[in-house]
């Protein structure tokens, strides 16, 4: 129906005309709308449809005189690096090429084709600039979608710099001036659209049996058939027939001409019509898109799915999926790998359940056909800005404010969590994580706090219901852990509230050891993460292990506050899984024990020293903040953080038990104040000369930026966003790393003790140069000539004389100065007796060593100029330069590493093989995929980061450098990838046991 100023101009219902628009992005738009336009067409109707898709795609499934198609590509959709890999920052700058530079054209031009073909309404799926011009012609407009363009591109420009929101507004601007909204189930936010009509599924029909199509391919009906749909298969991937179980075959579609599979494995034809062999197969293993999800739903096929990056349709799809029993998650890793078996029996146990229509094309065309004959299905009319302001403020407070629209279905909210922190957290294997989201609300009463849709807490809280449930301990679990569960589970009161914390690990991108000479660093909060229960006891009510309890008879003191600690995991680190002690212990008459006290307390029994981590937080708190315990205290802590990798374990455990105490006891401490008395529990009650960085991270990182944080002594100055073509890896090389260890120690104090020759040298020359007696010819013992220096050297030469950190040393000035007069070592007695002590307070000189100092003072001098140059890059523009310039720089900090003695041979074998993939033909050819990797943290061992291209090819290599690794050594790596939110972004839950009545 046309619009004109005066009246509206009805239609013809015998015979109307409808320009459909499709978007750019994928097959999934123009399948859909194939099933839209075929019951339009029956209905004797004219569609001209404008995309970018192959004419096949209609043809196939229609012929009739009635469609035209005009081949026409107006956006883009999401740019893929490969079947897996969206490009955030390339999808915002081919969608600036393609729709926003040529926009007066494309206007000009669609106004002009509307009117010569009389069409008589505008459908969009979902092209933004389409519904501006059918404004401009005077048509109605309606949209037919599951998502829209301003949602997915807006966590698009938050990557990518705020220079491309002017996109996101366009095309919001360009969807007000649609008239509603058809809404397919699977939905996101969609802000820019006020008016919404709801549909079912649109699915296209069968037109073979299953019997049929396995004649057809010579497939027996006793044998399973998983259906391998990437919609296109992408260059390189190798099918292996191993990769599936025995008897089953494989149907791949989209692959290359040349492609060669396996006699299991069947290629179908470009054209083939999927719905069919959907239909005839058992499960179908894929990546997620409305296309895909809707089929395998309609038809009941079971979906192993592997997740794609940046692409914020899936959350919500995904949901749906799992919601109906229908999903079975694939881990990237083991599709590359080929380990399919356990997924694809798993996914042929399950019963979907969808039971909703799937005559989505059938509803909307009738809608579609009433609107444009005159029938109205919006709300008034307001005008333009007030739609596009109202939309856009009420669209972005519905996707974090879930519960807004009481029409959100209940996959919905779950996506809404999932949303914030896509592919940044471990994954629940397979398709459990919706029921333990349910357990989770169901076991436990949140009083305060958010899930933030986090799978490993949601898994946490369903261990907590575990234990409060056992009834015969030694029944349900393994013999190797059954000792710290049947702990665990007389640890809480059930009828009590409980607090819980989580804390990440990090990943030492750049700065590492030159922290604690003041360094700028740049670190990544790591995907594992502690999480730590704490409940306050009243000592009368608690229920003591047996040896704590005769111990309180002991003493005469029945309900002395005691503290009891159950830590998961004991078996993989040879330690005790329980610690008990009396609070009292603590307590050094009047006053909370010395630090020094508590480190030889602590360290009595090797197999619970791992309790320090843990009970040294409260005693940082009484000592640090005067806060008394009167209660008693339970603790309980499960960590995915691997020990001795390298990746602060022991800052997660510290952070997480620090933040779960001080919730229990109403204690309001920011995160950067809690890391700093963290900081005291590693060095002093620990023993360990960490810098403040891992504390740091995981109480203030951010889930995928790295903190930029400058270590003087614990300045956060923001958070780096990771460009999206940009990814860091960690690969463990085996070798187990600690900070307490002789050799971090050692460079630590030759670092102090190189800055403090530094300061006497400058101290020297600056009083040399004041002296009017002195003879600019007199060389003093350290080769130090004033005739060297100007009057303008004095003002820098003050400055170094009261040098507190070595990072505040440029490097031209250290090369021009200090640098030939630093030893290469010296001697500890030597040392003292010149300088008296080296000014740090947690590491103690021994008189017979022989310390480094040049290198490991000239490392943090150089490191922090070089964390500069890696952040400039990561904030710059993106340019063929950056990744190589970001790689060199982190080769360059490894092989500064090594000079200090912190090397291994592992971690040197891991940078060596990424050197080699980096320079082989096959890379160089490809423009390159891995660029650079180091030594993290305290060195000697532990964790390597990788710097790569944000794609396919790079998870292959990562994945071929491990299997080179084992084959090499025997030691499968661990791999970190991914990232998760800060203890302070996640603050506490607040949480009670719900009981049934039978349990009560």
């Amino acid at each position: 129906m046309r619009i004109d100023e005066d009246d509206l101009v009805s239609a013809s219902r015998k015979h109307l005309v409808f320009a459909y628009y499709i978007t750019g992005h994928g097959f999934g738009h123009a399948t859909r709308v194939v099933e839209v336009v075929r019951h339009l067409i029956a209905a004797g109707h004219d569609v001209h449809i404008v995309t970018g898709a192959p004419y096949f795609v209609f043809t196939t499934e229609i012929q009739s005189p009635s469609l035209f198609i005009r081949k026409v590509l107006l956006d883009c959709g999401a740019v893929q690096a490969d079947a897996l890999t969206v490009d955030r920052l390339a999808s915002l700058e081919k969608y600036s090429q393609t729709a926003v530079v040529p926009r007066d054209s494309i206007l000009k031009t669609e106004v002009e084709w509307l009117n010569s073909i009389k069409a008589d309404l505008v459908v969009s799926d979902v092209v933004p600039v389409a519904c501006r011009a059918a404004a401009e012609a005077g048509i109605r407009s309606v949209c037919v979608t599951n998502f829209s363009w301003d949602f997915i591109y807006a966590e698009y420009v938050m990557a990518a710099g705020f220079h491309h929101r002017s996109i996101v507004w366009q095309i919001a601007e360009d969807y007000s001036h649609c008239e509603f909204l058809i809404r397919l189930p699977g939905y996101c936010p969609m802000p820019a659209f006020r008016d919404v009509i709801d549909v079912p599924l649109v699915v296209r029909r069968l037109h073979k049996s299953r019997a049929e199509i396995r004649k057809e391919l010579g497939i027996g009906g006793d044998v399973k058939v998983v259906i391998f749909n990437f919609g296109g298969q992408p260059a390189g991937w190798k099918l292996k027939k191993e990769y599936l179980p025995d008897g089953w075959m494989c149907l791949v579609c989209g692959a290359s001409e040349d492609q060669s599979v396996p006699p299991n494995f069947i290629k179908l034809a470009k054209d083939v019509y999927t719905p069919d062999l959907i239909a005839a197969s058992d499960c179908m293993l894929g990546k997620i898109g409305y296309g895909t999800v809707s089929e395998a739903l309609a038809y009941k096929l079971p979906f192993v799915f592997v997740r794609r990056d940046y692409f914020n349709e899936e959350p919500f799809l995904r949901n749906m999926l799992e919601y109906y029993q229908g999903g079975v998650e694939m881990i990237r890793r083991d599709l590359l790998t080929g380990r399919w078996k356990p997924y694809l029996e798993r996914a042929v146990s399950l019963k979907p359940c969808y039971e909703g229509a799937i005559n989505g094309g059938e509803v909307a065309a009738s809608i579609l056909q009433d609107t444009a004959v005159g029938k109205n299905y919006a709300s008034d009319k307001f005008s333009g800005a007030r739609r596009l302001r109202d939309a856009i403020v009420l669209g972005y407070q519905l996707q974090r404010a879930p519960g807004r629209d009481i029409s959100i279905p209940e996959w919905y909210s779950l996506a809404e969590n999932e949303l914030g922190l896509q592919n940044a957290m471990p994954r629940v294997e397979m398709s459990e994580e919706i029921s333990l989201a349910k357990s989770c609300t169901e076991n436990f009463e949140i009083l305060k706090g958010d899930l933030h849709g986090l799978s490993d807490t949601m898994s946490f809280l369903k261990s907590l219901v575990e234990l409060s449930t056992v009834q015969d301990p030694g029944k349900n679990y393994e013999k190797r852990r059954m000792r710290e569960h049947i702990a665990a589970a007389g640890l809480f009161n059930w009828e009590e509230e409980l607090f819980v914390a989580r804390a990440p690990g990090r990943l030492d991108v750049m700065g590492g050891i030159a922290d604690y000479s003041g360094s700028l660093v740049l670190q990544m909060p790591i995907r594992e993460a502690c999480h730590v229960a704490v409940q306050r006891i009243h000592p009368s009510k608690q229920k003591l292990w047996k040896h704590a309890e005769a111990r309180q008879l002991a003493k005469g003191k029945e309900s002395n506050p005691v503290l009891q600690i159950v830590s998961y995991g004991s078996e993989i680190s040879n330690r005790g899984p329980t610690f008990d002690m009396d609070l009292s212990d603590l307590m050094d008459g009047d006053k909370p024990m010395s630090y020094e006290k508590a480190n030889k307390f602590f360290s009595q029994d090797p197999s619970q020293k791992w309790a320090a981590y843990v009970a040294g937080t409260i005693l940082v708190l009484m000592t640090e903040l005067g806060v008394c315990f009167d209660d008693s205290i339970s603790m309980l802590v499960s960590s995915a953080v691997p020990e001795g990798k390298g990746v602060s374990s022991s800052a997660s455990v510290e952070v997480a038990s620090m933040s779960a105490l001080a919730a229990a006891h109403g204690l309001n401490i920011t995160p950067r104040d809690l890391a700093l008395l963290c900081q005291k529990v590693e060095n002093h009650v620990v023993g360990a000369p960490c810098g403040v960085m891992d504390q740091m991270t995981s109480a203030c990182g951010e889930a995928n930026k790295l903190l930029a944080m400058i270590c003087q002594p614990a300045e956060v100055i923001g958070l780096v966003d990771i460009p999206p073509h940009v990814r860091f890896w960690g690969i463990d090389s085996g070798i187990r790393h600690s900070v307490g260890g002789t050799d971090y120690g050692s460079v630590r104090i030759g670092a102090f003790m190189g800055r403090k020759m530094i300061k006497s040298m400058a101290s020297l020359l600056l009083s040399r140069s004041l002296s009017t007696d002195y003879s600019p010819q007199i060389v003093d013992s350290n080769g130090i000539n004033s005739d060297e220096f100007e009057e303008d050297d004095c003002e820098l030469l003050e400055a170094e004389a009261s040098l507190d950190y070595l990072c505040n040393l440029s490097p031209h000035r250290y090369e021009s100065v200090y640098a030939k007069r630093l030893p290469e070592s010296m001697l500890g007695e030597i040392f003292l007796q010149k300088y008296n002590d080296h000014n740090d307070s947690v590491t103690v000189i021994d008189y017979k060593h022989s310390y480094g100092v040049k290198a490991p003072a000239q490392h943090p001098i150089y490191e922090n100029f070089r964390v500069k140059a890696f952040k400039s890059l990561l904030t710059a523009q993106s340019s063929g330069e950056q990744l190589i310039s970001l790689g060199e720089l982190m080769y360059q900090c490894h092989y500064s590493y090594s000079a200090c003695g912190l090397g291994s041979d592992g971690t040197d074998r891991l940078v060596q093989l990424v050197q080699e993939m980096q320079h082989s033909r096959i890379s160089k050819s490809e423009n390159g995929t891995l660029f650079g990797a180091k030594i993290t943290g305290g060195g000697s061992g532990g964790t390597v980061c990788v710097v790569g291209r944000n794609c396919l090819r790079s998870s292959e290599q990562i994945l071929e450098i491990l299997q080179r690794y084992k084959n090499a050594t025997g030691h499968l790596p661990f791999l970190f990838e991914g990232s998760s939110p800060g203890a302070g972004k996640f603050g506490y839950l607040k949480i009670r046991r719900r009981f049934s009545p039978d349990q009560s």
